[in-house]
């Protein structure tokens, strides 16, 4: 079977843009690190990349022309293969439209469902879907009016950012209802809430469910913006298995979540409390091999087209790998 394995930052979808060198480092990092679990697999692969950037070796790849922009050399690309694995920020709803092109093409999508994409990529949508569910998600609002008064800092962030792209602690309650006011329909406002950062590295296989890991966030905050800078890989154990209940019951809320799934959490007094789902490839997934000794992502397109002959996980938690994502100033 032929693959076409699309990363948007490296793989021309940022051709009008020069996305910070961090970024490309990170984004290129998950493409590597995909590429090489379909390294000695039945797989013929194929990918796309930015004539800025230095030549893949031992794949074959397509760049683009002067006329075409990321989506239109996705869709060349989709012409040569029999499913696709596209990795894209939810903003603008990029990651929705490729999912979208790859099934109205025909083609198997390694990923989420459309549908799901489209909830997980608002903030506020997300929040709004967890507690319809009885799943305990941090509140969200959308317009300075929904509000309330409570005390002690909030986090402004834009609904359908990546990461923690433009994401600002903010004093206080007045404070957020500004910012709401400033950019209109742009940002959600949340109360800041005790509790160490985690996430979930999931695999959504239909009706199954596997907690690949439960990972630490090393986030710091410096005039107010909130920075992921590292990642404990594998750094919890579930011994009481309450990540991975929570898992299926974000799954059951969510049911077009498939593949490869992130979901970040706060571990608090009173239990975990969903933050985000992040529908694709998160920067966990390229310590993941290592740390548990299993090939995520042949596992994941293994589900994909339909494999009854999927090994189980590994016994063990395996190891924990500590990725550090610090931004450069000069990025």
């Amino acid at each position: 079977m032929r693959l076409l394995v699309y990363e948007h930052v490296t793989g021309g979808g940022m051709l009008s843009q020069s996305p910070p060198a961090s970024l490309v480092r990170e984004a290129d990092l998950m493409l590597r690190a995909l590429l090489r679990d379909f390294a000695n697999q039945p797989v013929t692969l194929l990918t796309t990349r930015d004539p800025r950037l230095p030549p893949l070796e031992g794949v074959a790849t397509l760049v683009p022309t002067a006329q075409e922009d990321g989506t239109a050399l996705f869709s060349r690309a989709l012409d040569q293969v029999d499913a696709a694995w596209p990795t894209a920020p939810e903003t603008d709803g990029i990651l929705e439209s490729l999912a979208r092109l790859t099934l109205m093409r025909g083609r198997v999508l390694v990923g989420c469902r459309p549908d799901a994409i489209a909830v997980a990529a608002s903030k506020a949508r997300t929040a709004a879907t967890l507690a319809a569910a009885g799943i305990a998600a941090v509140p969200t609002f959308t317009s300075p009016d929904q509000v309330p008064d409570w005390p002690g800092p909030w986090v402004v962030k834009p609904d359908d950012g990546a990461g923690s792209d433009d994401t600002r602690r903010v004093a206080d309650w007045t404070e957020a209802r500004m910012r709401l006011t400033a950019r209109p329909g742009h940002y959600v406002a949340q109360p800041w809430l005790a509790g160490v950062p985690l996430s979930l590295s999931l695999l959504c296989q239909g009706a199954g469910m596997e907690l690949l890991a439960v990972n630490r966030q090393r986030v710091t905050i410096a005039a107010g913006v909130v920075r992921l800078e590292g990642l404990e890989v594998n750094a919890e154990p579930d011994a009481d298995g309450r990540h991975l209940a929570l898992a299926r019951r974000i799954r059951d809320a969510l049911p077009g979540l498939l593949g490869y799934v992130g979901v970040d959490l706060l571990a608090t007094e009173h239990g975990p409390v969903v933050l985000e789902i992040n529908p694709r490839l998160t920067t966990s997934y390229c310590a993941l091999r290592a740390a548990r000794g299993v090939n995520v992502g042949a596992r994941a397109f293994a589900a994909a087209v339909g494999a009854t002959d999927i090994p189980p996980l590994p016994l063990g938690r395996g190891r924990t790998i500590t990725l550090t994502l610090a931004r450069r100033r000069d990025d």
